[in-house]
C-alpha cells in the first residue's frame, strides 16, 4: 500500500497510474469512501470481494464521471433517468437494466438478472478520476462485509488499508459523518422503484 502525493494533482495521477495497472485503491466519493479499481479490470473486481470478505454475487455499484460515460456503460438510459440525476438532491445509484456491449464492463459487477448498478458522481476527485482512468470505476463501501460503512477516512479498518495498492490523500480530513447513497430501480416504461430510501 503506497500513501503519496500531497495535492489534489499528484493524488488524482498516483491513484490513476495504479488503476491502470490493475490496482486496487482506497479514495474518496461522493458518499462515503470507497474501495475501487477500474470497473473493466475482472481480476481487480475479484479482488476487491476478496478485501471485503463478500459474496461475489452481491454486484458492487459503478462510478461513471459524467453523462457519456454513463451512456457508454449501460446499454439504456431510459429518458427519466436524467431527470432523477438532475433534481436528485442526494447522490443517487440507478439500477439499469443491463450493461453497454461496448463498455467491457467486468461480468462481476452485473446481478443475475443482468442489471448494474451505476451512479453519476458529482464530487470532484471521484469524477476526475473516472475521466483520468477513461473508464468506470468500482465503487463499494471502504469496511468489511457486514460491518458498518466507514463514514469518514478514520474510521476506515487497518485491515482494509493495508490490503489495497493505493490510499488517496484527497479527502482524509472531512470530519462530516457521510451516507450511503438512494438506490432506485429503473425498469421498462420509467417506472421506477427506491430500493434504499
Amino acid at each position: 500500500m503506497t500513501e503519496t502525493g500531497s495535492d489534489f494533482g499528484s493524488d488524482l495521477r498516483a491513484a490513476a497510474e495504479v488503476l491502470r495497472k490493475g490496482g486496487v485503491i482506497l479514495y474518496p466519493t461522493d458518499t462515503v469512501w470507497g474501495i475501487g479499481c477500474d470497473a473493466r479490470c475482472g481480476k481487480a473486481v475479484e479482488r476487491i470481494f476478496r478485501i471485503k470478505q463478500r459474496a461475489d454475487s452481491k454486484a458492487m455499484i459503478v462510478l461513471v464521471g459524467d453523462l457519456g460515460q454513463l451512456e457508454r456503460t449501460v446499454n439504456e438510459v431510459p429518458e427519466v433517468a436524467y431527470d432523477l440525476i438532475e433534481f436528485s438532491e442526494r447522490p443517487l445509484t440507478i439500477v439499469y437494466d443491463g450493461v453497454s456491449p461496448a463498455s467491457s464492463i467486468a461480468p462481476g459487477l452485473c446481478a443475475a438478472d443482468g442489471t448494474i448498478a451505476v451512479r453519476l458522481t458529482r464530487e470532484r476527485f471521484s469524477a476526475a478520476l473516472c475521466k483520468a482512468l477513461g473508464a468506470p470505476l468500482v465503487s463499494t463501501s471502504a469496511n468489511i462485509s457486514g460491518q458498518p460503512a466507514a463514514t469518514c477516512f478514520d474510521e476506515i479498518s487497518r485491515e482494509i488499508i493495508d490490503a489495497v495498492d493505493y490510499v488517496c490523500i484527497t479527502g482524509r480530513q472531512a470530519t462530516s459523518a457521510a451516507r450511503p447513497s438512494t438506490v432506485m430501480r429503473l425498469g421498462a416504461g420509467g417506472i421506477f422503484k427506491v430500493l434504499r430510501p
